[in-house]
């Protein structure tokens, strides 16, 4: 369906994607993961060709039919009857290769037979998320694109958004905070961890909230970073000349565990982020954690380039 290789994008001084390669085929069933604003719209965009990369290559395929189910949730006629919102001027719907009569489809959407002439200001809330998801799936369409469907739905109803996705056919990709409702619709992960940095991942949800979990716990329990054995001074040699202040010799000793310190700090964050619940609790906090994480990735780099910095110039 699609391939992208070593893709940038960004918008001013703002990298969203930076070196991501992956080949998407039809059929298969992406759940994109991260924070509100990260760039995971960008990246549907650019697999769907609405736009296009700064650099690197993206070869789409063809007669791709795309159907969207938004954030936004498009606008309804009011005035408009349920039927007629489902199929204007017909009694009967395709699905597939399936042809329903119209009142009969809207019964699949839990509507009994006397709301199809209902007016749409009728509809409560629940009820109007399932009159889009109705049209959403009337659509002829082979690629799925689901921004948070399960904001405001009843049970009922996401229960039928489950069933459905389940036996869509084509490329689904879903983007959604709801951990339960991504492990079981996606069988594979897209994940945005900051920085420009994606990671694919081959499972469903908890497969990659596993993965995230023991890969922060190896960064944890990893051994602090020492700095080269220096090789004793043998009787003949002359008395070396100082390569360091006592000052910069401090430093350095320091340096090891500040750069641990960090490591951890960014592993702990890292685990919260990929915890579901945070966006449910605190809209606000995925996004404070994400700028703390990109200020720690700043100050491990800076310390990082100063260690080098004075091993290089004690081994002068």
């Amino acid at each position: 369906m699609a391939e992208l290789d070593n893709v940038i994008k960004a918008y001013g001084d703002r990298t969203l994607i930076n070196g991501f390669t992956t080949r998407i085929m039809r059929g298969d069933r992406i759940g994109l993961l991260g924070p509100n604003g990260i760039g995971k719209t960008t990246l549907l965009k650019l697999i769907l060709g609405e736009e296009e990369a700064d650099s690197g290559i993206i070869q789409r395929g063809t007669n791709m039919n795309v159907a969207y189910f938004d954030q936004m949730r498009e606008q309804l006629d009011e005035e408009a009857t349920l039927a007629d919102t489902i199929s204007p001027g017909s009694d009967f719907v395709e699905i597939g290769n399936e042809r329903k009569h119209v009142i009969s489809y809207l019964e699949d959407f839990l509507f009994p037979p006397q709301r199809s002439r209902s007016p749409v200001k009728s509809l409560s809330g629940g009820e109007r998320n399932r009159l889009l998801l109705a049209r959403l799936f009337a659509r002829p369409s082979n690629v799925l694109v689901l921004d948070e469907p399960t904001n405001d739905l009843d049970i009922d109803t996401l229960e039928l958004l489950e069933s459905l996705l389940q036996d869509f056919p084509g490329t689904l990709f879903l983007v959604s905070h709801d951990r339960a409702f991504l492990e079981n619709t996606v069988t594979q992960v897209i994940a945005f961890e900051g920085n420009g940095q994606l990671t694919e991942f081959g499972g469903g949800y908890d497969d990659w909230l596993r993965f995230t979990e023991q890969r922060a716990s190896a960064l944890i329990s990893a051994p602090k970073t020492k700095a080269p054995e220096q090789k004793p001074a043998t009787a003949s040699a002359k008395p070396a000349k100082a390569k360091l202040s006592y000052k910069e010799q401090l430093e350095l000793a320091e340096l090891p565990e500040k750069i641990e310190k960090i490591e951890t700090e960014i592993a702990a964050i890292n685990m919260k982020l990929a915890d579901p619940e945070i966006y449910k609790t605190d809209l606000d906090k995925p996004t404070t954690l994400q700028i703390e994480l990109t200020e720690l990735d700043e100050a491990l780099l800076n310390i990082i380039a100063r260690w080098e910095e004075l091993e290089s110039k004690n081994a002068v």
